[in-house]
């Protein structure tokens, strides 16, 4: 699905990422169009959520994961849903 194939009003649509699979690897970053995401250091409260084995495979993948700053700004698309190594994004109505 290419970005031109978006036809959702931004906002309608977001993207979730289950923190618990994200291992911050970024591959949702450069194919949004619509620069939703960010990959950067979990917050404590996200981290302290997760369990044991989670919190174990987060460390050794740099504390890193994928967060949705501009997830008003989603169209849709896909492209993160695809681009996804982990399968940790799925699009939401609101």
């Amino acid at each position: 699905m290419q970005a031109a194939n978006c036809k959702q009003p931004p906002g309608m649509i977001v993207p979730v990422v289950n923190l618990g699979r994200c291992e911050g690897k970024a591959d949702c970053v450069p194919v949004c169009p619509e620069n939703v995401f960010e990959v950067r250091r979990i917050d404590d409260a996200d981290f302290a959520a997760l369990g044991f084995l989670n919190r174990m495979k987060l460390r050794v993948h740099g504390m890193q994961v994928a967060y949705t700053p501009n997830a008003d700004a989603c169209r849709a698309c896909g492209l993160c849903v695809k681009a996804c190594p982990e399968h940790a994004i799925t699009l939401k109505r609101r």
